[in-house]
């Protein structure tokens, strides 16, 4: 029966992926039909909003949205970081609110971290506010479905002049101050279907609501892609500021069999000893949205694949999996393995693996266009007008 459900997700989801036209009479016949309701509900719900039948609240200090309208993976978590670690440069104090998917604090809220210690593990948190938690200092991390009391829970508890939403574009109930819309830069709108048909969540309309738009993955080879994409936007939304950016890999190591954590006891590998692992055959396993894309990535690092075993996003790893991965690479004469770093959270702190690992994360570059947004950004916030701070 799993085995069954299994291939029909993966069914789905490739008729959400595809460009192609299908038949007539055909599982992606059905799923548009789905999606005709589906987007009927969010247009109603849309109209709700702008006619005030559904109320919405608003927060005593600024805030910054970075999300999307497609589902997968547009790098939503670095961006917020990223956006966290620059308005904290411009003088501002920030706190940053997810919903912490899939963690069991997502339903009553929760302080992750104050910016010092962290208080919950990715079982409570989820995966990416445990990432962030662990990744940036001096900014507190809370998370709960409802983002206005966990804003308010950061407000009480830090003060923040900024709260940064990390993927709160759909989450109307609360207002923004800015609202980023991140696109991939090669296929923004996917099939331009919406869900389950496609990929997108709501209307491309809906970029309307944002103050800027980002392609994110942006390389030079693909310009004319993205070229493409601008152009697309445009149509839908003149006004729309758009930016490109990409993410820059890097990588560090744990030693074998060293405890694995976010707070910074790890027993971490120098960093010549994971320069001299690239040239060597490395055994690869992620369980991310865009499986692809990370094997991809790990090949232009250098480094040789013997083997990658694929999971679904955000798996959690049991010990038979863990047992599984480190039997393949064995059998594949692997001398090391490599994950991403939203995949080494969901590893319990109990290292198995006696042979190294090499953990790749990302960072946020706007390359030569870095400077514009920073422009951009630091006038957005400048015309806030706070009114309701004590």
């Amino acid at each position: 029966m799993l085995n069954k459900m299994l291939w029909f997700k993966k069914k789905v989801e490739s008729v959400m992926n595809s460009e192609r036209q299908a038949p007539a009479v055909s599982l992606a016949s059905a799923l548009y039909t789905l999606s005709l309701f589906y987007g009927a509900g969010q247009r109603l719900r849309q109209l709700g909003y702008r006619q005030n039948i559904i109320p919405t609240r608003k927060l005593p200090c600024r805030v910054i949205c970075v999300g999307n309208i497609a589902v997968g993976g547009t790098g939503k978590t670095p961006m917020a970081m990223y956006v966290a670690e620059k308005i904290k440069q411009f003088g501002y104090k920030p706190a940053i609110v997810s919903r912490g998917y899939r963690g069991g604090a997502q339903n009553r809220g929760g302080v992750v971290s104050d910016g010092r210690s962290i208080y919950m593990g990715p079982e409570q948190a989820g995966d990416e506010p445990y990432m962030i938690a662990g990744r940036l200092k001096d900014v507190p991390v809370i998370v709960g479905k409802d983002r206005f009391a966990a804003g308010m829970l950061a407000w009480n508890k830090f003060k923040p002049d900024v709260i940064v939403l990390d993927d709160g574009f759909q989450h109307l109930r609360l207002q923004r101050d800015v609202d980023l819309v991140l696109l991939d830069h090669l296929h923004p709108f996917g099939n331009m279907h919406l869900l389950p048909r496609g990929i997108l969540r709501e209307p491309i309309s809906a970029l309307a609501r944002g103050s800027a738009c980002i392609l994110t993955r942006y390389r030079a080879d693909t310009a004319g892609s993205a070229a493409s994409s601008i152009e697309l936007i445009r149509k839908h939304s003149p006004q729309l500021p758009v930016f490109t950016s990409t993410y820059l890999p890097y990588c560090y190591g744990i030693r074998s069999g060293a405890h694995i954590s976010m707070d910074g006891n790890t027993d971490y590998l120098a960093p010549e000893a994971v320069q001299r692992s690239i040239g060597t055959k490395i055994f690869g396993f992620s369980g991310i949205a865009r499986n692809h894309d990370f094997q991809d990535t790990v090949k232009d690092l250098g480094f040789q694949i013997a083997g990658f075993f694929e999971f679904s996003d955000h798996h959690r790893y049991t010990a038979h999996d863990l047992t599984h991965i480190l039997a393949a690479a064995e059998k594949a004469d692997a001398q090391c393995l490599i994950t991403t770093e939203k995949d080494l959270v969901r590893i319990p702190p109990e290292n198995p693996f006696h042979i190294d690992l090499i953990v790749v994360g990302v960072r946020v570059s706007f390359g030569d266009g870095e400077e514009e947004f920073m422009t951009f950004l630091k006038e957005q916030l400048s015309q806030i007008k706070i009114t309701n701070s004590k």
